[in-house]
C-alpha cells in the first residue's frame, strides 16, 4: 500500500495538491477518533454520542457544524456556492462483537460490523485536510460533508436528512464504502448501479389449526407457508425480466410448537432485492398478488406488510471517473478495481436520486490477510484504509470544485 507520506506534490498546472504529504501528521488522531467511534457503536437515530464527537472534532478545526434533527450533522469547508457533497453514514449493527480487538464495542449487542465507524473517520479527516488548505489557499468553492444517521434501517436516514434540505444547493455527491474483498490501498468503482434495490418483507398467515391426523379438516398453514416460500419467488422470476437479478429470501419462518400439532398463527420474512430500479417498481407492485394467489388454494387468511427500502446506488460516469483520476493520482496506477454490482442495499442511493455523484468501494482487507464480510460479528478493517480514504475523497472534492467552476463557466457537457 503507497504510504501517505511518501506522496509528492502535484506538479502539473491546475491539479489540486497532493493530499498523502497534508495528512500524515493527523493520522494516529484518526486513528484514535475511529477506535472511540468503534469502541461506542449506537444504533440507528440514537447516535447522540457519535454526533458529539463529530460536533466536538469538526468545531475544534474551526469549522461550524450544523446538527440535524436528532443525530447527525454536516459542516461547509470553503469559499462561495457548493461545488461538491460528501457523505458519511455514522450508525452501527445490532450485532455482539467477536474481533477480540483492544477496542471492541462495549454496548452489548452493537457493532461497528459494516465500517460506518471508518467512513465517519475518512470524512472527518478530509474536512481536517481541506479545512488546513482553506487556511492557507482559499478553497475556492464550499464542501459540504454529511455525517447522515440511520443508513441500516429502511428506507434510510437519508430521506430525513433530504428532508431538512440539506442537499439543497449541491450539485453532486460522492460517498464511500468499506469493502473487505479489496485490498488496502485500492478502491473498486463501477460506472452504473453498483449496489442494489432491497425491501423487507413479512407475511403474517392464519388459519384453522387441528391434529396433523386430518390436515384435510384444517387450513395447513403450514404447508402454504412452504408453498409461499417457494413459489414466490418463482412466479416472481416468470413475471420479470430475469436479467434485473429479481431475488426473493426468506430469514424467518415461524408457526408451531409441537409436531402433531398444525398451527394456527404463523409468520415469514425475508427480502426483495433487485438489480435495476425500473424492475424493483414492477416487483413491488406484483408481490403482493403473486403472494396471495399462491396461497388461495389453502385458505389461509395472509397478511403482507412490504416496507419499501432503498432502489439502487448508480453511479454516474462523470463522477465515477472523477473518483478514479481522484485515486490514481494519491495511491498509484494500479489502485483502481472494477467490483461488481452488491445485491446490498444501500440509502446513499436516495441522493442520487436528487443529484449525480458516485459512490466508491474503500479497500479494507489486509494485503495477504483473511477475508471478512461485512455485517458479521468478526469483521475488522484493516485501519491504514483510513489514509487511503482521506486521500482519495479529499482530492475527489477538491477535483469536484474545479469540474464545478467549469461547468459554470462553460456549461455541462452536451453528450
Amino acid at each position: 500500500m503507497p504510504d501517505a507520506s511518501s506522496s509528492a506534490p502535484a506538479t502539473e498546472a491546475g491539479l489540486p495538491p497532493a493530499i498523502g504529504p497534508l495528512l500524515k501528521r493527523y493520522l494516529p488522531e484518526l486513528v484514535g477518533f475511529r477506535r472511540d467511534l468503534h469502541r461506542h457503536p449506537e444504533l440507528s437515530y440514537q447516535e447522540f454520542r457519535t454526533t458529539d464527537r463529530i460536533v466536538a472534532a469538526l468545531e475544534e478545526m474551526g469549522l461550524s457544524p450544523v446538527r440535524l434533527a436528532d443525530t447527525g450533522c454536516y459542516a461547509d469547508i470553503g469559499h462561495g456556492p457548493i461545488a461538491v457533497g460528501l457523505r458519511a453514514d455514522i450508525d452501527a449493527l445490532p450485532i455482539q462483537e467477536a474481533t477480540g480487538l483492544e477496542y471492541s464495542s462495549v454496548n452489548d449487542g452493537v457493532a461497528h460490523s459494516c465500517g460506518h465507524d471508518i467512513h465517519t473517520t475518512v470524512m472527518v479527516g478530509v474536512a481536517r485536510v481541506l479545512a488546513d488548505l482553506h487556511r492557507t489557499a482559499h478553497i475556492a468553492g464550499t464542501v459540504r460533508v454529511v455525517f447522515q444517521p440511520a443508513e441500516e434501517q429502511l428506507p434510510g436516514g437519508a430521506l430525513g436528512v433530504l428532508r431538512q434540505g440539506v442537499l439543497e444547493g449541491v450539485p453532486r455527491m460522492f460517498a464511500l464504502h468499506c469493502e473487505p474483498k479489496v485490498d488496502v490501498g485500492r478502491v473498486g468503482t463501477r460506472i452504473g448501479a453498483i449496489t442494489s434495490a432491497s425491501d423487507t418483507v413479512r407475511i403474517e398467515l392464519s388459519g384453522r389449526g387441528g391434529h396433523t391426523s386430518r390436515p384435510h379438516l384444517t387450513q395447513d398453514l403450514v404447508y402454504a407457508m412452504a408453498q409461499i416460500a417457494v413459489n414466490v419467488p418463482a412466479v416472481l422470476s416468470r413475471r420479470i425480466d430475469v436479467r434485473s437479478g429479481v431475488a426473493v429470501v426468506w430469514g424467518q419462518m415461524h408457526a408451531g410448537v409441537a409436531p402433531n400439532a398444525i398451527p394456527a398463527t404463523g409468520f415469514m420474512s425475508g427480502t426483495l432485492r433487485c438489480l435495476d430500479a425500473d424492475a424493483w417498481h414492477r416487483a413491488g407492485a406484483l408481490l403482493d398478488e403473486v403472494v396471495h394467489q399462491v396461497a388461495t388454494p389453502y385458505e389461509v387468511d395472509v397478511q403482507l406488510e412490504h416496507v419499501r427500502g432503498v432502489p439502487p446506488v448508480v453511479n454516474g460516469e462523470t463522477e465515477t471517473t472523477l473518483l478514479e483520476n481522484a485515486a490514481r493520482a494519491e495511491l498509484g496506477e494500479d489502485a483502481v478495481v472494477l467490483v461488481d454490482q452488491s445485491m446490498g442495499g444501500e440509502d446513499f442511493a436516495w441522493f442520487l436520486q436528487e443529484v449525480p455523484g458516485a459512490m466508491m468501494r474503500l479497500g479494507t482487507r489486509t494485503r495477504g490477510g483473511h477475508t471478512y464480510d461485512l455485517h458479521q460479528s468478526d469483521y475488522i478493517a484493516d485501519e491504514a484504509a483510513i489514509g487511503c480514504g482521506v486521500q482519495v475523497m479529499a482530492s475527489a472534492a477538491l477535483r469536484g470544485i474545479r469540474l464545478h467552476a467549469r461547468e459554470q463557466a462553460e456549461g455541462p457537457a452536451v453528450p
